[in-house]
């Protein structure tokens, strides 16, 4: 091969050999370079900000699913819960919480003495003050439930007070213990001692996951029970109705509705929706399904309607990108067979729709399932310690969600709670990355089928 010169071109035309750049072609590529450094460069800078935010989730989060547990042989005097010696329920009924705190402040001073420990200046009530506050109604519940344990001594596994915890997890020191009215160093030098005893330990919390909310006073009992049964039935409600009506709407507006002026509208409006704050959503909510149609407020079935037409615009545009991939030769085969229009739609193109609708269907779920602030139009901020029934009477029963849950948490003075919420995000993260897994086997299976 050898270089073409144009030595006698005409003017305007490139001069001298094709495979030695010029200026422009030089500046050219440089620019192009140029480009392809800074998208390098967007890229890493996201993922370390991406890594940045799920590192401190994690490391402020972690704590949370670890808990602190004090082990005590706790004594139930007969003379104390049951006067009458008869175990009746109803009696039994009668002694509440107040008269459960003595029998395990007893049961810390025994321990105390078993293990031969002692803390100069620590009396007897700040040493049962190591437990938490809910183990009263954690006592008060096992006798209730097992009326014949009265009068034996029964090992239970309390939860430590926060500030223990804390103590335990480095967000609380002696320095700060001096300033702190709800510790003091003598506790946290009697921890010590049990830890190195053995009565004090700190493990895996399932109580984290199936407990309910907990007051301001007790965040070492607070729980995502409550909250994730209440986000489930939600989610269940938007599957039941989004997705059939979704998938509906989507066929007959790509498949069967005639072009003219009213569809136009109607495509218009269905993308102006899923462009409308969620909070619009929440007040349309509250509006119609509370104040109109007087369903109860911080309920599932109301979080799950709002969530629906919140979720609707999504699937439908998803759904129906998804019927428009679909090649047109077959459409136009299943017709030149003799199928009706009918079983064109649902026995060809529709299958051949479903990976992209079922991946539309989920993501759009999965944004439903971080909402906060049509949820909190709507009452779900309430403080529930109630689990809600099994559906469908559950449905209509006061429960929590997690991002609102989450939104409960960072509103709580204690740092305990900060821990928590963190906690509830990496749930909220763990459930949106199940569901994004779901949705690529699910289309992927497909995608192997056809």
């Amino acid at each position: 091969m050898t270089d073409v010169i144009a030595d006698g071109a005409p003017a305007g035309r490139h001069k001298g050999s094709l495979l030695a750049q010029d200026t422009r072609t030089k500046k050219r590529n440089a620019a192009e370079a140029r480009f392809k450094i800074y998208g390098l460069f967007a890229i890493c800078l996201g993922l370390l900000a991406l890594v940045w935010l799920v590192t401190s989730i994690i490391s402020n989060g972690a704590g949370a699913f670890q808990q602190t547990f004090v082990t005590l042989d706790v004594t139930l005097a007969e003379e104390r819960l049951d006067k009458n010696g008869n175990r009746d329920p109803d009696d039994l009924r009668k002694v509440s919480t107040f008269g459960y705190a003595p029998l395990i402040a007893e049961a810390m001073e025994a321990k105390m003495t078993e293990t031969g420990i002692a803390v100069e200046g620590l009396s007897a009530k700040d040493a049962a003050a190591l437990v938490s506050k809910e183990s009263p109604a954690q006592l008060r519940n096992f006798v209730l439930a097992n009326p014949d344990q009265i009068g034996e001594t029964v090992t239970f596994e309390f939860l430590a007070g926060g500030r223990i915890d804390g103590y335990l997890k480095g967000r609380v020191s002696m320095e700060s213990a001096v300033r702190d009215s709800n510790v003091s160093p003598e506790q946290l030098m009697l921890t010590d001692a049990f830890v190195e005893a053995g009565v004090v330990e700190k493990r895996f919390n399932w109580l984290f996951l199936t407990a309910p909310d907990a007051s301001g006073q007790r965040p070492e009992a607070a729980g995502l029970g409550v909250a994730i049964i209440g986000s489930f039935y939600m989610m269940l409600v938007v599957l039941v109705l989004a997705l059939p009506i979704g998938v509906a709407a989507s066929i007959y507006l790509e498949e069967f509705a005639p072009k003219n002026r009213v569809t136009d509208i109607i495509e218009v409006n269905i993308s102006n929706l899923a462009a409308v704050p969620s909070i619009v959503f929440g007040i349309l909510g509250l509006a119609i399904f509370i104040n109109f149609a007087g369903l109860p407020q911080s309920a599932p079935i109301v979080g799950g309607l709002v969530l629906t037409l919140m979720t609707l615009p999504t699937i439908i545009i998803a759904t129906r990108a998804s019927l428009k991939s679909v090649p047109p030769s077959i459409r136009e085969a299943a017709l030149g067979v003799g199928a009706s229009k009918m079983q064109t739609v649902f026995h060809h193109v529709l299958p051949l729709a479903a990976p992209g609708i079922l991946t539309g269907t989920i993501i759009g779920l999965a944004q439903a399932l971080g909402e906060t602030a049509p949820l909190l139009l709507i009452g779900m901020v309430a403080f529930v310690r109630e689990f809600p029934d099994g559906p469908p009477e559950g449905l209509f029963d006061p429960a929590s969600a997690l991002p609102v849950q989450v939104f409960n948490w960072t509103q709580r003075s204690d740092p305990a709670f900060v821990e928590r919420a963190s906690g509830a995000i990496i749930v909220l993260l763990i459930f949106l990355l199940i569901m994004n897994a779901v949705a690529i086997m699910l289309r992927r299976r497909f995608e192997r089928r056809w």
